[in-house]
């Protein structure tokens, strides 16, 4: 959908943040009806020695994606928490102060505070019939599915059921991009912060 037409009507903004790529998921607030789903890739050339001045392009690039929808009625945004969960101490610093920085962009750009939750809670909130019963009797989220089971790609599926009119990328080896599992965790932050707050 073409920013032409988008009405001017209150609009929720889901982004999943990663330092290669933002998932991008645009949702009117009182329809809920879905608007635009896309991804934010900012590609720098010459890529800088220093990976702070790097990320800081990246987040220049976003800005200028973001000036675009400035008065297109973006009332909330969401973000989906950073997972934490590698052991390399400069990955996890790295994509918190990216975080940080984009969270800081979407402030000066349209004064919007952004909310937050985390991918458990975004999944949970947002298809909670994977909230199932684990093999202790008790319901979690992918609980009774198969400890190897390709969350990412769950998730994707559960966006694309939902959504049949989108157009997902793929490779040459007719394989989904990673792209759109960033645009599918988009989605299900909107989604899953709206439920979990009693918003829709």
């Amino acid at each position: 959908m073409t920013k032409s037409n988008l009405k001017n009507t209150p609009k929720v903004l889901g982004l999943d943040i990663s330092t290669k790529t933002i998932g991008w998921a645009l949702f009117d607030l009182e329809t809920q009806n879905l608007l635009e789903l896309t991804h934010v890739s900012p590609v720098i050339k010459p890529k800088p020695e220093d990976k702070m001045e790097e990320l800081m392009f990246k987040v220049d690039a976003f800005e200028d994606k973001l000036n675009d929808y400035k008065n297109m009625g973006i009332t909330k945004i969401v973000i989906e928490e950073p997972l934490l969960n590698s052991n390399n101490i400069w990955t996890v610093g790295t994509l918190l102060r990216y975080n940080s920085m984009i969270s800081r962009s979407i402030y000066k750009t349209l004064g919007i505070i952004p909310n937050y939750i985390s991918t458990y809670n975004s999944r949970k909130f947002a298809w909670p019939s994977l909230v199932q019963e684990n093999n202790k009797g008790k319901r979690v989220l992918f609980g009774g599915l198969p400890k190897d089971i390709d969350k990412k790609e769950l998730i994707w599926k559960k966006v694309s059921d939902k959504e049949p009119q989108i157009t997902w990328l793929y490779t040459r080896n007719n394989t989904l991009k990673k792209e759109c599992f960033d645009q599918a965790d988009a989605y299900t932050c909107v989604l899953g912060y709206m439920n979990k707050e009693g918003i829709w």
